[in-house]
């Protein structure tokens, strides 16, 4: 396995997905870009988990789970956010849990601590 090829795809999509979250919630479609956010999130902690372990990233969206296994280590603020994060990636993928969409202000605050996030994780790599 090439370790490094293996973090610049986490990585790159890392950044490509945070511009598509800008784009859907700059349209309004607040919800999705909120998934996207989820999405930053977790191939940039896939990054992380390759490189810390020289493993491959598991098939999984838990952001816990990644942090833990990548030994990652981020505040219990950046913990709680990314159990925020979490109900957003369920929405995107099953149907029948569909939680209220939050106000602009929460999505935009939700969308600069992603971003902050994302640079703080890139960090580490």
């Amino acid at each position: 396995m090439d370790i490094s090829k293996q973090i610049g795809y986490w990585i790159n999509g890392a950044n490509s997905d945070i511009e598509t979250a800008a784009l859907l919630i700059n349209g309004r479609k607040f919800t999705e870009g909120l998934f996207f956010c989820h999405l930053t999130i977790e191939k940039a902690l896939k990054a992380l988990v390759v490189n810390n372990t020289s493993q491959l990233a598991p098939k999984s969206h838990n952001l816990g789970y990644l942090a833990e296994l990548g030994s990652v280590q981020i505040t219990d603020e950046q913990m709680i956010f990314m159990s925020i994060l979490m109900k957003y990636q369920l929405e995107g993928r099953y149907p029948e849990y569909f939680p209220k969409p939050p106000s602009l202000e929460t999505v935009n605050d939700y969308f600069l601590k992603t971003k902050n996030l994302l640079e703080c994780l890139k960090a580490m790599l």
